[in-house]
């Protein structure tokens, strides 16, 4: 049995916490980043991290920084044997890095060294990946550099978008996690150094990359929208206003409107929008006008028609 200090903050971290919580080690304390404000009046919410910690009980510390020895006391003082980092959200330093006997293990959501970053889930759906994965990764002083102690594959299906493959990849990686403790745990895990070939990085988005261009091909479209299911949403103009994107794909319909201008919707089929690109179309299954909610694509319609209508 190992005793673990958790280190984590978004909803992509809960699984693994839970997982933790279920096995046979011994969970002695979270690290989670602190309280941020939200909504209108900026109130002070916990993460989900920090509330399933409360509900198991668990002692928890939220330093703003992981920079002092007050800062770092919290961690000294669990006297772990492993620190698990997943989505934790700030930076480790070497001080924190060597308080946990055994090191810190982190659960990276890409197949490293491929999409190291910010943002691995989004990178590999823009870039038209047909796999991904979770990597256990011993970690180092570098950007997602540590020598990799497992790792998971899956297969991306073409229609699969980024809240899909985040929780996907969340549970995977508990699962894989609870595997590679136990060989942890009885001595048999060995960490390989990541290859210099196939290294790439995933930077963090940057809002405008959810502009809808309507010369690029329909392919090219549909990673977008579905690269930015969860933020922050793929998005269009229509009669002057925001008008997002929030569900599709490409379809080789690239024939049915050969005089069909970039951004031209050419009608409703089987409840799908059909909407001309530069080369192919994009079948629309959602979308939401501003300041309204999200609207499957033929109920959108019901209520705004878009005979004639160009998106730009």
């Amino acid at each position: 049995m190992l005793r673990i200090a958790f280190a984590g903050t978004p909803e992509f971290a809960v699984p693994a916490l839970q997982a933790l919580a279920s096995s046979r080690h011994q969970l002695v304390g979270v690290l989670t980043q602190p309280d941020r404000g939200a909504g209108r009046g900026r109130k002070l919410k916990a993460g989900p991290v920090k509330l399933l910690a409360e509900q198991l009980g668990l002692p928890i510390a939220q330093p703003a920084r992981l920079n002092s020895e007050q800062e770092l006391a919290p961690l000294r003082g669990w006297s772990s044997d492993l620190l698990v980092v997943v989505a934790y959200g700030l930076l480790l330093p070497p001080s924190a890095l060597a308080l946990p006997r055994l090191g810190c293990h982190n659960i990276h959501a890409s197949l490293l060294p491929r999409w190291r970053g910010a943002a691995p889930i989004q990178r590999a759906l823009l870039a038209g990946d047909r796999e991904s994965g979770v990597t256990i990764m011993q970690m180092d002083a570098g950007l997602d550099t540590g020598a990799v102690l497992a790792q998971r594959r899956m297969p991306l299906d073409e229609r699969v978008d980024a809240r899909q493959l985040h929780a996907s990849l969340a549970e995977l990686g508990a699962a894989l996690l609870l595997d590679t403790l136990e060989a942890v745990a009885a001595g048999h895990a060995r960490a390989t150094a990541q290859p210099d070939l196939g290294v790439s990085y995933a930077a963090k988005i940057d809002k405008a990359e959810a502009r809808i261009d309507w010369r690029c091909s329909a392919e090219h479209i549909s990673r977008q929208v579905r690269a930015f299911s969860a933020w922050p949403v793929a998005e269009t103009r229509w009669q002057g206003r925001q008008l997002r994107i929030g569900g599709a794909w490409a379809t080789e319909s690239a024939a049915s409107a050969p005089a069909a201008v970039p951004g031209q919707v050419l009608g409703l089929s089987g409840g799908v929008l059909q909407v001309a690109c530069g080369e192919g179309v994009l079948a629309v299954t959602r979308l939401q006008l501003e300041g309204r909610r999200m609207l499957a694509a033929a109920e959108f319609v019901s209520g705004s028609p878009l005979n004639g209508a160009r998106f730009a």
